[in-house]
């Protein structure tokens, strides 16, 4: 059996408190994962993760958690803006990080971060990691299969009407981009490919907020709608924000020449597929294989990966590409101008092997041929 990845978590948040460390759990009951280390600014929390983790190895001092020879996996929660200067350090120290989404919001910084983890020792794995999931794998290889001909084109949306706690969630290097938008770019950019150009309309459309029961002045974007150009006409369109009380519709649609295929529920929670294929002539539901899929699931990806000495499916370069699509669309924002994204990526493939999962089929006849 392979030896248990020791991890050292900075940011002992609700990110932390809740899925992640739920995740660890369950990988340390079987042998594969330990917490050894906690690091946050707050030094009220070092009580909280004795109590409910029995972690004793407490730090308010990043660096001092990451220095410690104990440690091979960094766990980055912390808000935003300390990302990427915490996975710099990380990185230089030769450990293997995971960082939570994005990867920075410097796009010079993420730059750094990326030629960084072609000579570290250690892997670079930057969340969202919806590609993990079971839905999104099948709808990827329909996809590549041509089941509905040439992608041409895309809708993606998730919001909510916005966290009443955390500042930084509305302050410069928050907003609903970074933290919601980036679910949709990065499913879309993995389903489609590499993006060429993006132009949005984004902006503050609650100026302001009761955020952990003070009022506050909105700074970041709290409302977007992104197109995304992946040449040779084919578009797509992200509507994010802190703006959505609730909606009912699939989370991720993709339209081809020969048919659709969309994504019910979130992509961070996915809840099965749907497909439909002029072929067929009917709706095919595509029920969610496995309901108790973690959004935190990176994890569990990033320890294997580390004990089997293979590098993640989740690639820093597709990180950096969303990252630059985002800060893009915020500057096409301010200025209405479109926007060349410099960046490309591979995307992560998951074999060709035609899905065999059954399905239930809808008939539309409002749909015949």
């Amino acid at each position: 059996m392979a030896e248990a990845v020791r991890i050292g978590v900075i940011g002992c948040g609700s990110v932390m408190s809740g899925p992640y460390m739920s995740l660890v759990e369950r990988l340390n009951g079987r042998g594969a994962a330990e917490v050894v280390g906690a690091c946050d600014a707050l030094e009220s929390k070092r009580e909280y993760v004795r109590d409910r983790f029995g972690i004793t190895n407490f730090t308010t001092d990043f660096e001092e958690l990451i220095s410690q020879e104990n440690v091979d996996l960094v766990l980055i929660t912390t808000s935003m803006n300390e990302h990427g200067m915490i996975a710099r350090a990380a990185l230089e120290a030769g450990k293997h990080v995971l960082v939570e989404k994005p990867m920075s919001t410097s796009l010079e910084e993420a730059a750094q971060l990326l030629e960084l983890s072609k000579r570290s020792k250690g892997y670079l794995l930057c969340a969202p990691h919806v590609i993990l999931s079971q839905t999104y794998q099948a709808m990827w290889k329909r996809i590549n299969n041509g089941e509905i001909g040439k992608v041409l084109s895309a809708r993606a949306l998730y919001g909510h009407s916005g966290p009443n706690w955390g500042p930084w969630f509305y302050k410069k290097g928050g907003g609903a981009l970074f933290d919601l938008g980036v679910y949709n770019v990065t499913s879309l950019t993995g389903l489609i490919g590499p993006a060429k150009r993006v132009m949005a309309m984004a902006g503050v459309a609650i100026p302001e907020r009761v955020v952990d029961g003070q009022m506050m002045q909105v700074e970041a974007e709290d409302n977007a709608h992104v197109l995304i150009d992946f040449g040779d006409a084919v578009y797509a369109v992200v509507s994010t924000g802190f703006t959505m009380q609730q909606y009912r519709c699939p989370g991720i649609e993709i339209y081809g020449s020969k048919g659709t295929i969309q994504m019910m529920g979130e992509d961070w929670d996915p809840d099965g597929y749907e497909l439909w294929r002029n072929d067929v002539g009917a709706w095919q539901i595509f029920k969610e294989r496995d309901p108790n899929w973690p959004w935190t699931d990176g994890l569990r990806h990033m320890v294997e990966c580390i004990q089997q000495g293979v590098k993640p499916l989740i690639t820093p370069e597709q990180a950096y590409h969303v990252l630059e699509i985002m800060l893009k669309a915020q500057e096409s924002g301010r200025d209405g101008q479109s926007k060349t994204i410099e960046s490309t990526f591979t995307p992560s493939t998951f074999g060709e092997t035609r899905p065999a999962e059954p399905a239930h089929k809808i008939h539309d006849p409002t749909r015949e041929q």
